[in-house]
């Protein structure tokens, strides 16, 4: 006998013997029963913040934890699978009786680990790296504490799941994933059971949620009826998931003894106390391996739930982006310095890694915890400021600086893994005649004055810009001489109407304040001419904190009115246009630099709300036809549907096609929003990008609660922001930007520090790291977790195609060359003792690869 009826009839045989663990006495099933198995998962979903500041989910882990334990000793079979290393930490600092009892329960294999991540972070707007910081801090706490690591990941209450995670899982030691949204209503993923594949080829094995990852105190009847409603019934056993949970809590003696009791029963099937790991390995065992690979397969993201979550609070979102960019930077001048600054850099990586919680970073917590959240991610860069600037001067000291009466040498150091050209702003005392600009070998320099940030009568105060060309993650020493620079021709010109170079000219509307004209003269291609649509659009926006069914958020709204339009620099390197705003109580200045190479367009934003309930879009109009439209992701990208839905990305979207039959797009890169749109055209307007730059809900206001019409409450964004974008035309194909690149140097600006004279043994100018500025981008130098004096250097493809790619490492004094597919991540271990010995290694730095790969002396 097979099938079915076997799996009915099999309980009934083989029922044990003595007395269950509610002190009841066993019975076989009836042969009616249905003939699966549900593995029930007691867990306990605490969000350390979400209604109740972080202090309160401390508390709440201790008591949740210990509520664990007594089941464990009251019920010999119950199971409890736990994610969110951060609950463990605290729990070991504040208890450590509780820890030693967990550890025995790990042990002993009733207490399971799951998610192998610091916390649940929200899936979209970390960056890669912060994926890969969540594993790497949250699997080794693991492994050093209790000898073991997650192998199944585990986000049950993220509002989507970016389309990178399967390879960031897989690079963790986890094969498997555990989710809830988007549930069954919100997106047509193919059932409860699938494989999820990165664009790499990753895959893990995903299992979504139904119904929901908690369940009330009581009998888990309702809990599992519902759980089924939503289950792909075909998949046979299944897992559902029960336990109080959101502020902790975990089953109860009544979900155990009601799971005992329908088991009894067979109401629904065998009914046993479970662990997603035993799940999936009973089901790789009993679909083998035809039936595994029968499953469906998923290429690409898992979206979404609220779609406001993206850009509720602007404040923190752009504390997070400062705090991860910072921490990067001084991870990469340690290294460079030879600091083993492993520890602090822990400190700073757990603060940036918590306030990525899916209730802190998507906006959704009480006005509180972002007191919390601002403090936490201030003393990240607070940490990691203090590390590159002992770094840099350690670098400083060695670098011979030749003494030049009345000069100030300046070292520009660039954060970044291939060379970088910027303009850098320098403050300047003591020369009331100006200054201006020369290189380590006395060639001048292209400069000129600008506004100083201090207002003062200090005679000779000021600031000067200049354009500083950097080696790859190196420096470079210029200096300072008194005296204006010398005119000279420039290939920028400028006036109130007109921006334009060898490479752009960028026409302005002063009625709106907008371009008229955004001429690539490279490819004859204007971007907007003709373009139908404002660049302002503010609305009325009734919907709660994480914008809960919308879809989005490209309403009709009203223009802002320009006040002012006032040309504030204008060359010869670089012109500023700033145009100002106003709209009912608040008002936007936007200030448009051009330099005199450059081919993008910087924008410079600070914007005063003071609206309630309402939100503002910066839309980008194009004359573009056929658009199509392209979203950075973690460590990828994705296309996308041109249909206006609001949409998560990190910092960049690109909307190409053809202007007149001339190929062309034009990417937007900002450093500090998250909620994008790519809006067909339509009556009255031309496709355009879409930015949601402010939107001021109610602090946790969750639907279907309504507002009292009379009550008093906290409006979020209320109050000054400053970020900055970039507009960079290109012909056609999205690469042709850089936008990744240009992202990261926007949001990681370079360092300039003004230095003495002294002998040393470092050149003028430097590189450490160099990728080369291609494809293949190096995202991570850093010192090893276990040899600091082992170097780790982490790359990754950017455009979605395979290549081969050369890494230099002066630092080391090595070259590796090796093959990258469309998306792949490859990390390499460089041992400094031995540098030619170098492997890859994985995303928790442990072990070595098989991965091709050539290592040569440089």
């Amino acid at each position: 006998m097979s099938g079915p009826a076997a799996r009915r009839a099999a309980p009934m045989a083989n029922a044990p013997s003595g007395p269950q663990p509610d002190g009841m006495p066993w019975a076989p099933r009836p042969a009616a029963a249905p003939g699966r198995t549900l593995h029930m998962i007691g867990n306990a979903h605490l969000d350390p913040v979400w209604l109740w500041p972080w202090q309160e989910g401390y508390q709440e882990a201790r008591a949740t934890f210990w509520s664990a334990i007594h089941r464990m000793d009251e019920y010999p079979d119950f199971v409890f699978t736990c994610d969110q290393v951060v609950l463990l930490s605290w729990v070991e600092e504040a208890d450590p009786e509780l820890f030693a009892r967990i550890r025995e329960r790990v042990a002993e294999g009733r207490w399971h680990l799951a998610g192998g991540w610091w916390v649940e972070p929200d899936c979209n707007m970390p960056s890669g790296e912060s994926f890969v910081r969540q594993g790497l801090y949250g699997q080794r706490y693991l492994e050093d504490r209790f000898g073991v690591m997650a192998t199944v990941g585990m986000n049950v209450d993220p509002f989507g799941h970016n389309a990178m995670l399967p390879a960031i899982l897989r690079g963790q030691g986890m094969d498997s994933y555990c989710f809830l949204r988007p549930g069954p209503h919100e997106s047509d993923l193919p059932g409860t059971m699938f494989w999820w594949e990165a664009p790499d080829g990753s895959r893990v094995l995903a299992y979504r949620i139904p119904f929901e990852y908690c369940s009330p105190p009581g009998d888990v009847a309702g809990q599992t009826e519902k759980a089924l409603g939503q289950l792909d019934r075909s998949l046979g056993d299944l897992m559902v998931f029960y336990g109080v949970g959101n502020h902790g809590g975990g089953p109860t003696k009544a979900n155990i003894d009601s799971i005992h009791r329908y088991d009894r029963m067979g109401t629904f099937g065998e009914m046993v106390m479970s662990s997603p790991r035993r799940y999936f390995d009973e089901t790789a065992k009993r679909l083998g391996e035809e039936g595994l690979a029968a499953l469906p397969v998923w290429r690409d993201d898992l979206q979404h739930h609220a779609a406001g979550c993206y850009s509720a609070h602007s404040g923190v979102k752009a504390w997070q982006r400062r705090a991860q960019a910072a921490v990067l930077s001084a991870e990469r001048w340690a290294a460079v310095a030879g600091h083993d600054a492993r520890a602090e850099l822990e400190r700073a990586w757990k603060q940036v890694l918590f306030n990525q919680f899916h209730d802190v970073l998507p906006g959704s917590a009480i006005e509180p915890a972002y007191d919390d959240a601002r403090d936490q991610l201030g003393e990240a860069v607070a940490i990691s400021k203090r590390i590159i600037t002992r770094a840099h001067n350690v670098i400083a000291r060695d670098v011979r600086v030749p003494a030049e009466p009345d000069t100030s040498p300046v070292l520009v150091f660039n954060p970044h893994p291939w060379p970088v050209a910027c303009d850098v702003e320098m403050q300047y005392g003591l020369a009331p005649g100006g200054v201006h600009v020369v290189d380590a070998g006395g060639g001048a320099v292209a400069s000129q004055g600008t506004q100083p940030v201090a207002t003062t009568d200090d005679q000779g105060r000021g600031a000067t810009v200049f354009r500083a060309e950097l080696p790859p993650l190196g420096y470079r020493l210029y200096r300072m001489r008194p005296g204006a620079p010398l005119p000279r021709p420039s290939r920028l010109t400028a006036t109130a109407s007109r921006l334009e170079n060898d490479v752009l000219r960028v026409e302005f509307d002063p009625a709106t304040g907008w371009p008229a004209s955004l001429l690539d003269k490279r490819t004859g291609a204007d971007l907007v001419r003709g373009a139908l649509g404002e660049h302002t659009r503010i609305c009325a926006d009734p919907t709660d904190t994480w914008g809960h069914r919308v879809v989005s958020y490209d309403w009709p709204g009203d223009e802002m009115a320009v006040t002012s339009v006032v040309l504030r620099e204008s060359g010869p390197l670089r012109a500023r246009l700033r145009v100002e705003r106003e709209w009912g109580r608040s008002s936007m200045v936007e200030e448009f630099l051009l330099g005199e190479d450059s081919d993008a367009v910087e924008v410079r934003v600070s914007i005063d709300w003071r609206e309630r309930a309402h939100l503002m879009k910066l839309r980008f109009p194009l004359a573009v036809e056929e658009p199509v439209a392209t979203y950075e992701i973690p460590f990828g990208q994705l296309r996308r549907p041109v249909d206006g839905a609001e949409e998560p990305a990190q910092s960049w979207v690109d909307m190409s096609g053809t202007v007149d039959g001339v190929p062309a797009g034009l990417a937007v890169v900002n450093d500090a929003k998250h909620a994008y749109d790519v809006a067909p055209a339509g009556p009255g307007r031309s496709p355009s990008i879409g930015i949601t730059a402010v939107r001021s809900p109610v602090h946790a206001w969750h639907d279907p609660r309504l507002l009292d019409p009379d009550g008093f409450y906290a409006y979020q964004d209320q109050g000054v922001q400053h970020f900055r974008y970039l507009l960079v035309p290109h012909g056609g194909d999205w690469r042709e930007a850089g936008p990744t690149r240009r992202a990261a140097v926007l949001g990681s600006p370079v360092r300039a520090m003004l230095e003495s004279f002294h002998d040393g043994c470092l050149p003028p100018e430097r590189a450490f790291v160099d990728d080369g500025g291609g494809q293949v981008m190096v995202t991570a130098v850093k010192c090893h977790e276990d040899e600091p004096g082992d170097l780790v250097v982490r790359a990754v493809e950017t455009h979605g195609r395979a290549v081969t790619a050369t890494l230099d490492v002066p630092l080391a004094g090595v070259r590796i060359t090796a093959a990258f597919g469309p998306c792949q991540i490859r990390t390499f271990r460089i041992p400094r003792a031995d540098p030619l010995a170098a492997v890859e290694t994985d995303l928790l730095e442990l072990g070595a690869r098989k991965g091709a790969l050539t290592v040569e002396p440089l």
